[in-house]
């Protein structure tokens, strides 16, 4: 331990019907942090109440009750969990919140959590996400906060909100990576068994899960083949001829089907392809962009910018498995 240094207070907000893995998940990656840089941090659950938590599978023992959790904190995080629409009714756990985020270095959520901050006005003016389900609920309960719906975590000054359950974890990463530096997360990441530490920008789920399996036969079809032929030729003539339908029929049945135009599916299939290639594999970029269909490094560097807000080489460095080993 150095001399002079104390630990980092996280005080993380449970309720009643709380996503138990919003809590733990966070709360590990901190404590692994600790002992591997100590003094590191100092874990404090607290809720309304001192007594268990019925949570969404096991129950909860907080460390004590908001009432009792006073003086300077480093992190505040709110949880998430089915029960979040009960708390955020709750006048004096959202006063608290409020309160203590004045006394907070920092501020974050985990998946729905951010109803919470929300409530609380922590997030009026700002950019944030939370788990992809509830985002237009989030949008439409609280319109003085811009929603990002892809990110796994968005961070707006001092103020951090994530998306769902396990998404938690990359952030309370990203917050070690801040405090400790990048051998501890690292460390962290392998000690949990982590795949390191996710980006920010990365997606909350792949183009497979945002999209739709079309209805038609010939349409299901040709998403398989899609997957398959990233890089061949997929414009929309080219698909519409496959599909034996007109173009201007197949642009319209693909997006009323598949809920994105052909364009926007093929382009996310490929950014999808190529993270992963990027994530596990060492080919140089511009093999990766050749296999999966983008052709050049700048037009897969366009599109990783636009889904992912970074870069293809930013990105596999946050995957940097040999600096792991």
């Amino acid at each position: 331990m150095i001399a002079g240094m104390s630990a980092r207070r996280v005080v993380i907000v449970a309720f009643e019907g709380v996503q138990p893995l919003d809590v733990v998940g966070p709360s590990e990656v901190f404590s692994t942090a600790s002992r591997l840089r100590p003094p590191g941090y100092e874990i404090e659950v607290v809720a309304p109440s001192a007594q268990p938590l019925r949570a969404s599978s096991v129950s909860l023992a907080p460390d004590r009750a908001i009432a009792t959790c006073r003086g300077p904190i480093d992190t505040l995080i709110c949880a998430g969990g089915t029960g979040v629409r009960d708390a955020t009714r709750d006048e004096r756990l959202v006063s608290w919140v409020r309160s203590a985020a004045a006394r907070s270095r920092r501020v974050a959520s985990v998946c729905t959590g951010a109803f919470l901050l929300a409530r609380a006005g922590l997030l009026d003016g700002r950019r944030a996400t939370t788990h992809w389900s509830a985002c237009a609920a989030l949008a439409h309960r609280h319109p003085e906060v811009t929603v990002e719906p892809d990110p796994i975590f968005v961070r707006d000054g001092s103020v951090y909100t994530s998306a769902g359950v396990t998404a938690g974890m990359d952030l309370a990463l990203a917050l070690v990576d801040e405090d400790l530096g990048r051998d501890v997360t690292l460390e962290a990441a392998r000690w949990l068994v982590l795949f390191l530490r996710r980006p920010g920008g990365q997606a909350q789920f792949s183009a497979q899960l945002a999209a739709q399996a079309a209805e038609r036969e010939p349409l299901r079809e040709l998403q398989g083949w899609i997957d398959d032929n990233l890089d061949s030729d997929l414009s929309v003539p080219a698909l519409a001829r496959r599909a034996a339908m007109s173009e201007r029929n197949f642009a319209r049945a693909f997006r009323r089907e598949v809920g994105m135009t052909p364009a926007a599916y093929v382009e996310a299939t490929r950014v999808e392809r190529a993270r992963i290639a990027l994530e596990g594999g060492s080919d140089p970029v511009e093999l990766v962009a050749r296999h999966t269909g983008f052709g050049t490094v700048e037009t897969m560097r366009r599109a990783f910018r636009r889904r992912l807000g970074v870069s293809p080489g930013d990105y596999r460095n946050s995957f940097n498995v040999k600096e792991a080993a």
